[in-house]
């Protein structure tokens, strides 16, 4: 698997990643963390009620959770247009190569969809703020808070639990009563 091409999955790509990866495995990126700091215009909110989706944003020490998905090298161009054109709608999404840690302990570089800071669609709210938009937003795909819920058990049943997405989810659960 020398010349594998790796997808790093951090949000929904964990739980519906839209192609069948030939190996998935649990990894590791250092250097950033996973977010709600991105608008959703369309997939999770509309135009004129945003919701928010997960993006990776900067942060020194940060280590951001996930699994790297390994693209079958006969669907790779086909993979990757789909991934592009799903991810890079708005293009708040950055498309990066970073290296990855996987859990077997090999270092590989992989395909990551980070947030341009300089985009209009960015966005740094606090917790009460985040719950309050992902409570009553939906898009496209359905609803924000399904988005959440399903990416924290995903996470969860990976091992990989991540306490902010916890109590984000605990948080937009009790909005919705």
């Amino acid at each position: 698997m020398a010349n594998t091409t790796w997808i790093f999955g951090y949000g929904s790509l964990i739980w519906q990643p839209g192609f069948q990866p030939e190996a998935r495995l649990r990894a590791q990126l250092s250097g950033w963390h996973r977010s709600f700091c991105m608008r959703s215009l369309h997939y999770r909110g509309t135009a004129s009620a945003p919701g928010l989706v997960l993006a990776l944003d900067a942060l020194p020490g940060a280590v951001c959770h996930g699994v790297a998905l390994a693209v079958p090298e006969a669907d790779k161009a086909a993979v990757l247009a789909k991934l592009r054109q799903r991810e890079l709608t708005a293009s708040a999404y950055v498309e990066r190569r970073l290296p990855l840690r996987l859990e077997d302990g090999r270092a590989v570089a992989a395909i990551t969809y980070v947030i341009d800071r300089a985009h209009p669609l960015y966005c740094g709210l606090s917790l009460a703020e985040q719950a309050e938009i992902i409570a009553r937003a939906a898009g496209e795909r359905g609803s924000n808070a399904e988005y959440l819920f399903n990416t924290a058990a995903h996470l969860a049943a990976l091992g990989l639990a991540d306490a902010d997405l916890d109590r984000l989810a605990t948080r937009v659960r009790k909005l919705l009563g």
